[in-house]
């Protein structure tokens, strides 16, 4: 079972990162700011739009409304994850989406658990499962690899080309990235090509922004 990431991960560039048809832009009330309505990218010839959901009366349900949860293990986490590691607010992911994603120089890695992907998650994001990033999965090299790493003739990984990977959860609260980024620090994976979106989707939510069930991608 934890082989089929590794090889999800070599089908991401084929991913289909929009929910539904993309029209023509119209005019919105509520912008992402106040210089960008929405953001269009390509990503391996699939057009993605991320704007802001219009109903102004809109809420927030279910799983994400929660004020408390019993910590351990739902804790708040620090604004930066690791030394060395970058810490990204939602403008900051749009751009990532923009222009690394887009020219395949990077992937913007949802690593929470496949249940929770499939209620949502952020548009162009590639489901990638913290556990698989775990020393002990005997195919952990295989995502490494995936991810820009080269193996060498004794197994040793060169990570000089690897991806910038973007990682976000489901929040300040949830630990899933930030042990999906020790792990891949533990591997050797270099602090600079990593980066962290602490809000994850509870601040994605929080704004409106868009978001694909991947049940539903054609």
């Amino acid at each position: 079972m934890l082989r089929v990431w590794g090889a999800c991960l070599g089908a991401f560039f084929g991913y289909v990162a929009l929910s539904g048809a993309i029209g023509p832009a119209m005019a919105q009330d509520v912008a992402i700011t106040e210089q960008m309505a929405r953001a269009e990218m390509t990503v391996s010839g699939r057009a993605i739009v991320i704007e802001r959901n219009q109903d102004q009366s809109a809420r927030i349900e279910d799983e994400f409304a929660k004020t408390s949860r019993a910590c351990p293990p739902f804790c708040i986490h620090p604004m930066q994850v690791a030394p060395g590691v970058t810490t990204l607010g939602e403008l900051e992911v749009i751009d990532f989406l923009q222009t690394r994603v887009s020219a395949g120089s990077g992937i913007l890695m949802d690593s929470r658990l496949p249940e929770w992907n499939a209620k949502g998650t952020i548009p162009g994001a590639v489901n990638v499962p913290f556990a698989t990033l775990a020393p002990n999965n005997p195919y952990r090299d295989e995502i490494l690899v995936a991810l820009g790493a080269r193996k060498g003739a004794g197994g040793e990984l060169d990570f000089s080309g690897a991806l910038d990977v973007a990682l976000f959860c489901n929040g300040p609260w949830c630990d899933q990235s930030p042990r999906a980024i020790r792990y891949l620090l533990e591997a050797g994976f270099p602090a600079e090509k990593l980066f962290y979106y602490r809000g994850g989707m509870q601040d994605w939510l929080m704004l409106g922004l868009s978001v694909v069930r991947p049940a539903e991608q054609g």
